[in-house]
């Protein structure tokens, strides 16, 4: 029996996408069957082409969103450990978790994009620095939602006797995705804290390698296998000639020319029609991949989702 693997819809947010169109793609989500939808946490655009792409901030997207939804888990992928206290990302957090009546999910990362820290006055620490926030950040997040009085100090934040409420909505607490790619430390605070480990943009063989990574590290911290999911670009047509109109959507978003996108896309994207795309898919499912985040860049596309939740989806149950 070939495994099944979920299709979520993934949104890079500072491509400039406004409220109407965030509406619009969550609405897309629920009526065509796409059970999550996740946003990237990011303040300017990344290329340093388009400086006119804004980006409304993630959690006060998602809180919106939460209200404005009923069915649709909704979450971060990721947030920089970097960008807030942990106190105030755990309490933004439980509030969205009880708009949305329980449907929140938290990425989090240590941050890796220097020039964004700068512009918005984040501080930017080396390479271990960001890590060991990263681990402050995980302990005090659980901390929060935890029923027991909770105290914390490290190098980087001090808590005393922290009895925070509410609680969140979902028990024992929201999911915790951690991103990277699976390297010594992020496996490790993986199998000690998070609930699902998510990778990027990974090769073929990579996507073995990392999920071997995570479950060495749950064996050695007495844990079962967290979740692992995948999050790439995704481009789906029902035919060529559909799929050639989505990828000079794409192309148009990245600058690129889209005779060369078309005919030399990525390996790591999943890029073809509907047969190409879910063998593809089944293949990342045979790898140990629960779920996919899928990258959707031409974000104006709605149809794009109900191609995915309609045609796509379907073929990947098990």
């Amino acid at each position: 029996m070939v495994p099944s693997v979920e299709l979520t819809l993934m949104i890079e947010g500072q491509n400039g996408v406004t409220w109407d169109e965030w509406i619009a793609l969550a609405r897309a989500c629920e009526a065509h069957g796409i059970p999550a939808l996740f946003r990237s946490d990011h303040y300017l655009d990344l290329s340093g082409q388009h400086p006119e792409r804004g980006s409304l901030d993630a959690w006060a997207t998602i809180c919106g969103l939460a209200a404005a939804t009923t069915d649709l888990r909704l979450g971060t992928m990721v947030s920089p450990a970097t960008f807030r206290h942990p106190s105030e990302l755990a309490k933004v957090a439980t509030s969205a978790d009880h708009i949305s009546g329980g449907r929140i999910e938290l990425g989090l990362g240590a941050g890796w994009h220097e020039r964004e820290h700068a512009a918005y006055g984040f501080p930017f620490p080396d390479t271990r620095t960001r890590f060991d926030i990263l681990e402050g950040q995980l302990q005090v997040m659980l901390g929060h939602w935890s029923d027991e009085p909770f105290s914390f100090r490290d190098g980087h934040y001090r808590l005393e006797e922290l009895e925070a409420r509410p609680k969140p909505v979902q028990k024992p607490h929201p999911p915790l995705i951690m991103g990277g790619d699976a390297g010594p430390r992020s496996a490790r605070l993986a199998a000690a804290y998070a609930d699902e480990y998510n990778t990027a943009f990974p090769a073929a063989a990579d996507v073995r390698q990392r999920r071997s990574r995570i479950a060495e590290a749950c064996e050695r911290a007495g844990r079962e296998m967290i979740g692992f999911s995948v999050m790439t670009t995704v481009v789906v047509g029902e035919d060529q000639a559909d799929l050639r109109h989505r990828v000079n959507g794409v192309a148009d978003q990245l600058d690129m020319d889209a005779d060369q996108l078309f005919s030399g896309a990525p390996d790591s994207w999943i890029v073809g029609d509907i047969d190409r795309a879910a063998e593809r898919l089944h293949e990342l499912a045979g790898a140990g991949v629960d779920r996919v985040m899928c990258q959707h860049l031409a974000h104006r596309d709605t149809d794009f989702v109900a191609l995915l939740g309609e045609r796509l989806a379907p073929l990947l149950a098990g």
